[in-house]
């Protein structure tokens, strides 16, 4: 492991930022940022990569990158990012904004680490530079399945860096089924990182239960030891359809409503509103979790079958706004407090049975919420955590 001189030099974190510019992913990123300055790092956002951007208004993939970067820019540079922030698209045509090309060569020449937060970035020559490359994997299962198997691009991209951690914090214990022998890799538990200042003086909760999500993914599934492990998350809220029926609250879900889903939802009792626009700015996202009563979510098949103990960073949100969270149980009882402010189901009658204890008395639950988060959650306490792993 390279030895780092004294004191705390720059670190850059990449990953999806400007690729995906929706609300949750912004504050995924914006987060870190704010645990390393606290931390006395001197923090850089980078994303360089060969892939074309997503663009909301087109719903489509597109090699011009302004329009992200003009929605995403003026949130790094209001948090006191200005002058610190890069995206280059290299793909034929792809354009470089924020630092210019001289002043990003010179910086990976510089950082001191990159944090390859999602694991999204691809590794160049130029990114070898950095001592240290840590790779940070919000989404586990997939690619430890990949490795175990032999697929020589997840081999490739994981072997490239030096340090390794996931949210699948139970990766290597007895009880998660992820295979643990993915070719020398030691994985290393880790979590999401909440700024709490942003999430705090919401005003009152509202009267419904929410959560902001999509309704179908394809493309991850995976076969593992003979058995098929499902990415997409209908398959989950299929399970408690009849949950408005049953429960003595009311319920949303912040979801893209085509081909026929918001009738669904609206058959069943559920409210619906389009995850677009929610998403689609950070005012109305932090607006939307704080007028929550609570949230109420599921969670993939490959974090909750597998047992990896993987937790949402939009759920850590709501716990650091004071709002109660029942989610699907991934294992993550194991490591995070339950039974006040945070609920994990695994059946329907578990559900029923979270919502009436918060219904009980609901202002206890919102506090203990918040207090999960600032002992659980802090940016400073998490970004410290992981760096302090990785020696740095």
């Amino acid at each position: 492991m390279p030895t780092l001189p004294a004191g705390k030099g720059k670190v850059i974190v990449s990953g999806i930022l400007f690729w995906y510019p929706l609300a949750g992913v912004t504050y995924q990123f914006l987060h870190y940022l704010l645990g390393l300055r606290r931390l006395g790092y001197d923090a850089y956002y980078v994303e360089d990569s060969g892939r074309y951007v997503y663009d909301p208004g087109l719903d489509d993939f597109t090699p011009e990158a302004d329009r992200n970067v003009q929605a995403v820019a003026p949130i790094l540079e209001a948090h006191g990012f200005a002058g610190k922030w890069a995206f280059r698209g290299a793909y034929e045509g792809g354009k470089c904004f924020g630092l210019s090309e001289g002043a990003l060569r010179d910086l990976y020449r510089e950082a001191d680490a990159l944090l390859n937060v999602t694991g999204a970035q691809e590794l160049r020559e130029e990114h070898l530079r950095c001592p240290r490359l840590i790779y940070v994997e919000s989404d586990p299962f997939l690619s430890q399945v990949r490795a175990a198997q032999g697929d020589a691009k997840t081999i490739a991209a994981l072997a490239g860096h030096d340090t390794h951690f996931s949210f699948g914090e139970l990766i290597g214990q007895p009880e998660c089924d992820v295979p643990v022998t993915t070719r020398g890799i030691t994985w290393r538990p880790t979590r999401q990182p909440v700024a709490l200042e942003l999430w705090r003086d919401g005003g009152a909760p509202g009267n419904r239960y929410t959560t902001i999500t999509t309704w179908h993914n394809e493309g991850k599934d995976i076969v593992y030891r003979g058995d098929t492990y499902h990415w997409t998350k209908d398959r989950e809220f299929e399970k408690i359809l009849d949950l408005p029926g049953r429960a003595r609250a009311s319920f949303e879900l912040a979801v893209d409503g085509g081909g026929g889903v918001r009738e669904r939802l609206v058959a069943h009792g559920w409210g619906q509103r389009e995850a677009r626009e929610v998403s689609g700015d950070v005012s109305r996202y932090r607006h939307y979790i704080h007028q929550s009563r609570g949230e109420l979510t599921v969670a993939r098949d490959q974090y909750c079958r597998p047992r990896t103990g993987w937790f949402s960073d939009r759920s850590a949100c709501y716990l650091a706004a004071g709002r109660p969270v029942v989610t699907q149980e991934s294992g993550f009882s194991q490591v995070l407090p339950t039974g006040r402010g945070l609920f994990a189901w695994q059946t329907m009658d578990d559900i029923l049975a979270a919502v009436d204890a918060i219904e009980t008395d609901h202002a206890a639950h919102c506090r203990a919420a918040q207090e999960i988060a600032a002992e659980y959650f802090a940016a400073e306490k998490v970004v410290g955590r992981l760096m302090a792993e990785a020696g740095l």
